[in-house]
C-alpha cells in the first residue's frame, strides 16, 4: 500500500501544481515558492476566477500564488519561516491584515486527506442504498445532506456517486463524492443528529471510498482543523492527513 499511496500522493501534487502554477517538485523543496495566479483548463473548478492568494503545503515548505503587487510583501513576511508555519494563526493574522489593503481576507482552511491503508468493506448493520448520478438530484437542495452534496448540479465538479444508510425509508445519513477532476473524487460525509455516535458515518465513508477506489479515481476528503467528528470519521476510514490549503475571498 504504501507504493500505491506514494503514487497518490504524487498525482495530486502534479494537480495541484496545475492549479498553483508550479512545477510538482515546488511542493518538496525548502524554501517557500511564490507564483503568479493562473486559470488551468484542468484545475479543480472551485472558482470562476484566479485567487488573489492561495498557499498549500505538504508539511514542509509552502506554495504562494498571488497577484504579483503583494509579493514584495510576501517575500519578507515569509523570509525566514517554515512554510508550515505560515499557517498558524499569528501568521494568518498578519496576512489577513495585508491582504485587507487590497480588499480581500483569507477565507476557509482546508485539511485534505488521502487514502493510506486498506480498510475491508465489513458488513454494514443497516441497510445501504447505492445512488448513480442520475439519482441524485431529488436529494439537492436538502440542508441535511449539504455536506455529502453540492448545492445543486454542478457540470465543472458534478456529484458522481453517493451511498445512502437507511432506517426503513428514512435516510439515516448519507456520503457522496463530486469529481472535482476526472480522476479525483472528494468525498462528504453527513449524518442525521438523532443517528450519529453509532459508526454510520464510517462505514459509509469506507464503503465509498472502496467504491471510488474500484471505479479507477483516487477519493479524497477535506475538513477543517475543529471539525474533531470528521477527522474521526477519515482517520477511521483508512485516510490520513495529506496536505492543507487555503484562499482568500474579496471583502
Amino acid at each position: 500500500m504504501m507504493q500505491k499511496y506514494a503514487a497518490i500522493e504524487q498525482h495530486i501534487k502534479e494537480q495541484l501544481a496545475l492549479e498553483f502554477n508550479c512545477a510538482p517538485e515546488d511542493f518538496e523543496c525548502e524554501e517557500i515558492v511564490i507564483t503568479k495566479p493562473c486559470l488551468h483548463e484542468k484545475r479543480r473548478k472551485f472558482s470562476v476566477d484566479p485567487f488573489f492568494l492561495q498557499m498549500a503545503t505538504f508539511g514542509g515548505n509552502a506554495v504562494i500564488s498571488a497577484q504579483e503587487e503583494i509579493h514584495p510583501w510576501l517575500t519578507e513576511w515569509s523570509k525566514d519561516k517554515k512554510g508550515f508555519w505560515l499557517f498558524e494563526q499569528q501568521n494568518y493574522y498578519e496576512l489577513e491584515c495585508e491582504l485587507r489593503k487590497y480588499g480581500y481576507k483569507m477565507a476557509l482552511t482546508h485539511h485534505m486527506f488521502l487514502p493510506k491503508k486498506d480498510v475491508p468493506d465489513g458488513k454494514p448493520d443497516f441497510e445501504i442504498r447505492w445512488l448513480e448520478q442520475k439519482d441524485i438530484p431529488p436529494f439537492y437542495g436538502k440542508e441535511e445532506f449539504s455536506n455529502a452534496l453540492c448545492d445543486r448540479f454542478k457540470p465543472e465538479r458534478p456529484d458522481v456517486l453517493a451511498i445512502v444508510a437507511l432506517d426503513g425509508e428514512k435516510v439515516m445519513g448519507m456520503a457522496g463524492c463530486s469529481a472535482d477532476t476526472p480522476s479525483m473524487w472528494q468525498i462528504g460525509i453527513d449524518v442525521l443528529p438523532e443517528y450519529r455516535g453509532r459508526g454510520i458515518g464510517k462505514q459509509l465513508v469506507i464503503l465509498l471510498k472502496n467504491e471510488t477506489i474500484r471505479r479507477g479515481a483516487i477519493p479524497y476528503y477535506g475538513t477543517s482543523l475543529s471539525n474533531l467528528a470528521s477527522w474521526k470519521i477519515a482517520l477511521g476510514s483508512g485516510f490520513a492527513p495529506a496536505w492543507v490549503e487555503t484562499e482568500s475571498r474579496k471583502i
